[in-house]
């Protein structure tokens, strides 16, 4: 006689077996998009579908769809992960630039803190608008929030 236990293990297993067949069938449906190209065109604040029409309406507001493939847009939650990158580059390139300095030419500490203040707001209004469309590129690619 067998274990009252095995026949639901074994009903459980098929089951689990047959909608994991399902979920790979409709991924392997969807059409993959290149993760490199949609980074790419979002760095240049371009659509990431079409890569011709703007995606930035301003400086930082995404436009709701592209002006030139209908694209929509407004699915991108991009929140504060471009500004945490933004940071991140900023510093590394400036703290080891700011050390170099320091030790070889000794500047007053004042002029130091100021220079590098002015020149890391620099870098970061450069960048906070590549890295927004660079995340949003990236969404797209993955068919994150809707995309």
């Amino acid at each position: 006689m067998r274990h009252p236990a095995t026949r639901s293990t074994c009903h459980f297993l098929i089951l689990t077996s047959i909608n994991y067949l399902w979920f790979m069938k409709l991924n392997a449906s969807r059409q993959d998009r290149l993760v490199k190209p949609a980074l790419l065109r979002g760095w240049k604040r371009k659509c990431p579908n079409c890569g011709s029409g703007p995606m930035m309406d301003g400086y930082l507001a995404v436009r709701d769809e592209c002006a030139v493939c209908s694209q929509e847009l407004y699915h991108q939650r991009a929140d504060d992960g471009p500004a945490y990158i933004t940071i991140l580059i900023s510093g590394h390139i400036l703290a080891p630039l700011m050390l170099v300095i320091f030790e070889w030419y000794r500047p007053d500490p004042l002029l130091l803190a100021v220079s590098f203040i002015l020149i890391f707001i620099t870098i970061a209004l450069f960048l906070l608008p590549r890295v927004k469309g660079a995340f949003i590129g990236l969404q797209w690619a993955k068919r994150m929030h809707g995309f």
